[in-house]
Formats: C-alpha cells, sequence, structure tokens
C-alpha cells in the first residue's frame, strides 16, 4: 500500500501505525526525507498521528528527526515547508520540545546567521510573512509553536531576552503581526505576547513607548470605527486618533478575548494601571463591550474595566463601576481580576 493510500487510515484507524513499538511511525520519520509527493504524505500523516501521546512523545524526543524537519523548514525552497511548521506547532503539546530553545546547529542563511533552532524558526516566521522568503509557504503555524514555547519559563526568558545574533527582543518582532490577515498568525502571536505578559518584572519594557511599544498593537484590533468625544481622542496614543470609518475590529472574537487578558495582566502593577488610564483605554473598551455581541468578549471587557476604574487602595472610596450601559452591574472588586487562563 502507497504512502498517499495510508494518509485516510491516519485519520480513521490511526492504531494501525502504533504496532511494532511504533515501527510504521518510524518509517514514516524517514519517509520525510523521500521524493516531494511520498514526503507531503508522510507529513500529512505524522500531522494527524501526532495528536496521540504516545506518537507525539516519539517524534517530540527524537533530535535526528527535529533536525530534518529544521533542514526542512529553514530551505527557501522546501516544498512543503508550512505542513512543517503545523507539525512543530502540534509537537509543541509535549514539554520536550522546550529544548528547541537552547538547541544549537548549523546557521541556516540566507534565512537566519543564527546558530539557535528558535532564533531560526522565528526568522522563518518573520521574514517569510506572505511568501517572502519561500514561495511555497507561509509559516504561520509557527505562532501556535511560540505561543506552547511561552507558557513554559524558560520560554518566557526567551522571548523577553535581546538576542545576540540580532539584537532584538524577540516578542518585539511579533507585535507587528496583531492585525495580519491570517488569523492563524494573529491568534498564535495574540497567545504568545499574552504568555509573555505572565512575566511581571518585563512589564515596563512592554509598555514603556521606545521600547516594546506593546499597547498599540493590541489595542488597535480590539478598537472599532466609533467616534469618540475629543477630550477621550485626545487622551489616546496616537495611533488610535482619527481612524478611518472602515476600521474593523479583529474578526475573531477569540483574539479580541486574548487581548483583553493581556491587558488585564499588564494591569497587575501600579505603573500599568496608570498608564492605561493615562491614554484612555476605557472609552475602546467601552465600545467594544457595546458593540461586540459576545459573552466572553463583553466578560473580559467588564474584568478590565473593574481594575481601571475602581479607586486605588487608600485613594478613594468608591467601588467599581461596571462599563456604562452594560446590564451587569452586579461584578464586585474580586480577587480573580487577575485569573486568566494561558492559550494552546
Amino acid at each position: 500500500m502507497t504512502c498517499e493510500n495510508l494518509v485516510g487510515f491516519s485519520t480513521a484507524q490511526p492504531d494501525l501505525f502504533k504496532r511494532h513499538q511504533l515501527l510504521p511511525v518510524r518509517d514514516l520519520k524517514l519517509l520525510v526525507r523521500d521524493y516531494t509527493p511520498i514526503a507531503k504524505n508522510a507529513l500529512t500523516i505524522l500531522i494527524n498521528l501526532s495528536s496521540d501521546e504516545e506518537v507525539l512523545a516519539n517524534l517530540a524526543g527524537d533530535d535526528a528527526f527535529l533536525e530534518t524537519l529544521m533542514v526542512k523548514i529553514t530551505s527557501v525552497k522546501e516544498p512543503h515547508a508550512d505542513d512543517i511548521a503545523m507539525l512543530f506547532a502540534n509537537l509543541a503539546k509535549s514539554d520536550t520540545l522546550n529544548r528547541l530553545i537552547s538547541m544549537k546547529r548549523r546557521t541556516a542563511e540566507p534565512v537566519s546567521t543564527s546558530s539557535m533552532a528558535i532564533d531560526q524558526l522565528m526568522d522563518c516566521f518573520v521574514k517569510g510573512a506572505g511568501g517572502a522568503l519561500n514561495k511555497n509557504a507561509h509559516f504561520d503555524y509557527l505562532s501556535y509553536l511560540f505561543a506552547d514555547l511561552s507558557k513554559s519559563e524558560e520560554g518566557r526568558a526567551y522571548f523577553t531576552s535581546r538576542q545576540g545574533y540580532d539584537d532584538v527582543v524577540p516578542v518585539t518582532k511579533l507585535t507587528v503581526f496583531t492585525e495580519h490577515e491570517s488569523t492563524i498568525r494573529r491568534k498564535g502571536v495574540a497567545s504568545t505576547i499574552k504568555n509573555v505578559a505572565f512575566d511581571i518584572p518585563f512589564h515596563p519594557t512592554l509598555i514603556a513607548e521606545d521600547e516594546a511599544n506593546l499597547l498599540p498593537y493590541i489595542l488597535l484590533p480590539i478598537t472599532g470605527p466609533e467616534e469618540f468625544s475629543e477630550e477621550e481622542s485626545m487622551a489616546m496614543l496616537p495611533d488610535l486618533q482619527l481612524l478611518p470609518p472602515d476600521k474593523k475590529r479583529d474578526s475573531d472574537n477569540s483574539i479580541i478575548v486574548t487581548h483583553l487578558e493581556t491587558l488585564v495582566l499588564l494591569t497587575t502593577t501600579r505603573k500599568g494601571r496608570d498608564k492605561m488610564r493615562e491614554i484612555s483605554v476605557y472609552p475602546i473598551i467601552r465600545e467594544c463591550h457595546l458593540h461586540v455581541d459576545d459573552d466572553d468578549v463583553r466578560e473580559a471587557c467588564d474584568r478590565l474595566v473593574q481594575v481601571l476604574m475602581r479607586d486605588e487602595e487608600g485613594e478613594g472610596t468608591g467601588g467599581s463601576p461596571a462599563i456604562e450601559g452594560s446590564s451587569d452591574q452586579h461584578h464586585s472588586e474580586q480577587n480573580d481580576d487577575q485569573k486568566v487562563v494561558e492559550l494552546f
């Protein structure tokens, strides 16, 4: 039976590939290096099978196989780079894949001048958007890989540390994609940024306009075409003033929720809260709450407003006002303001 004929079995009868101590899986890993049509089918089968914990452990724990994938994805002529990106995203469900962060290999010029595997994947993602690096690939699924890696302490350390080979902090390479046309890329980037925001000591760098300057990149996707008062508008960040009448919010409500959760995380510190009050974030959240008919979005808006609008300790006696026009005015000041679940 040919590899092409086996593709259907990888979803209908995946256990067939686990016989004889995963011998079929071991064969498929070799076929990834075969002729183009065979390699394509082998990758498709492995993508389908990687949801199985036993197969996942086998694939993610195989250094030689990871090197095969790295060789192929960093080739500007690789026809199946997007399939490999998707497989990497699935393999990131295994904690063992965190070793990509410290894995060294040969440089992969012209893609990257770094000898670190994670840097090379980041350069594929950034330089390869829209087929700019490899006409056969967009590398969007690598954003899901980054989202999973950023859930770990070592992953967050990578995304928040300036890299020696290009003198850039990796998370700042991702922010420009929060309004990208690819939903996959936007979703993975949004989740990566949110996970990075769990690193509270990094908040000043994220917020500072002369450093990561994160706020406009996560406020723009949740901002629509609504008009604001002159007073509200003048206090906003320059990028959010005088937006065109055809401005649209992100079409995926789950991405809006992720950005709102990131903003909640950034209110963990007093400086973060004061900054958001200073740049008039509340009116943006108010309009998002009014115009997005989604319970999760409205709940996330409410949670953020509870933090922004309440008095700081010792500075007033007011409560925690709900969003204007909201019927959910039963929300009280609770410790669960900061309870945010990591995605991916």
